[in-house]
């Protein structure tokens, strides 16, 4: 559904990705990992079309994206959560989510107001995403899970073919980061997502596979226990969650200061 073929992205001097090529299954569940400045964000939203790649090539199932822009991609099924919230603050949840069923109608349909079926079609997804009760509550008056939910409610009204989550847990409280991570294990398995998360018990409770970047190259790809067994990735880590109470063991200790 994905292939990324020898991407490269850089800012002036800064290389934030380097030859970075994955592929991602139809149905795949793909996270990926790596230390603060890997190259996790700038690989998703060159993905999406918010920034346009230095080199390489992005292919949506058999179609070449590479200089399409984030609305064409999004035409062809490809929808994008911001690890900053992107929603029309004065608005309803409803009217949110109805603009996105409308969008997805038609070009034209968000030029006025939507019609009972895109409401009721909105009504359906915010209880899928378990906002039932707070349709007519502006965005602004929401807690800020609350407008995760939302916004995984907005994309989801797309249909779209591949989902790609930016840090969709970051800021919530550990009950507010459970309820999300179940809402994303419940999504229909057609769909493909690729998943960037600090989180390694969402990273683990929801990936098929995980890559790991650091600065900008791929160091590891494999499964959770591939990943969980790989000594590069345990050295990047080392002293943080990715070595994993999941496995049943703790994090290791880090290096006594010099």
């Amino acid at each position: 559904m994905i292939e990324i073929r020898e991407l490269r992205r850089a800012f002036g001097g800064v290389v934030a990705l380097d030859g970075v090529s994955l592929k991602i299954s139809e149905g795949e569940r793909r996270a990926v990992i790596g230390p603060n400045g890997a190259g996790k964000t700038t690989l998703i939203n060159v993905l999406a079309g918010e920034i346009a790649p230095t080199g390489g090539a992005v292919w949506l199932a058999d179609q070449d994206i590479t200089r399409l822009r984030s609305w064409q991609r999004a035409r062809l099924g490809l929808a994008h959560v911001f690890q900053r919230t992107e929603l029309f603050s004065p608005l309803s949840a409803r009217e949110n989510v109805a603009l996105a069923v409308a969008a997805r109608r038609g070009p034209y349909r968000v030029l006025r107001a939507p019609p009972r079926s895109e409401y009721a079609e909105a009504d359906a997804m915010l209880e899928r995403v378990g906002l039932a009760g707070r349709e007519d509550v502006a965005v602004r008056a929401l807690s800020h899970g609350e407008r995760r939910q939302l916004e995984l409610a907005v994309a989801l009204a797309q249909r779209p073919r591949v989902l790609l989550l930016d840090e969709p847990t970051a800021g919530m409280s550990p009950v507010e980061t459970a309820r999300i991570t179940e809402l994303v294990a419940g999504i229909d398995r057609a769909l493909t997502i690729l998943i960037v998360e600090h989180d390694m018990d969402v990273v683990f409770r929801l990936a098929d596979r995980v890559t790991v970047l650091h600065e900008g190259r791929v160091i590891a790809d494999g499964t959770a226990a591939e990943v969980r067994g790989d000594a590069v990735v345990h050295d990047v880590y080392l002293g943080k969650a990715v070595t994993l109470a999941q496995s049943g063991g703790s994090a290791p200790r880090p290096p006594a200061e010099n």
